[in-house]
């Protein structure tokens, strides 16, 4: 079996705005690589959001019945 070997890191990130940039152009490009990801949710929020549709009984029974 053959080892994979993979590119710097440098390298791959160099290849990767010169393929956007490319592609894209250079105005699209930055503005790719500028967008935001995707927000948190703050995870009190999100546990109680996960709170409120549990099924106590079921979650329960799930947990010690296995």
């Amino acid at each position: 079996m053959n080892a994979v070997k993979y590119m710097e890191e440098e390298l791959v990130i160099k290849k990767g705005v010169d393929l956007l940039m490319k592609g894209l152009g250079p105005l699209e490009a930055l503005r790719f690589l500028q967008l935001p990801s995707k927000k948190r949710m703050d995870s009190v929020k999100q546990h109680r959001e996960w709170q409120s549709s549990l099924n106590a009984k079921q979650f329960l029974d799930d947990v010690f019945t296995g």
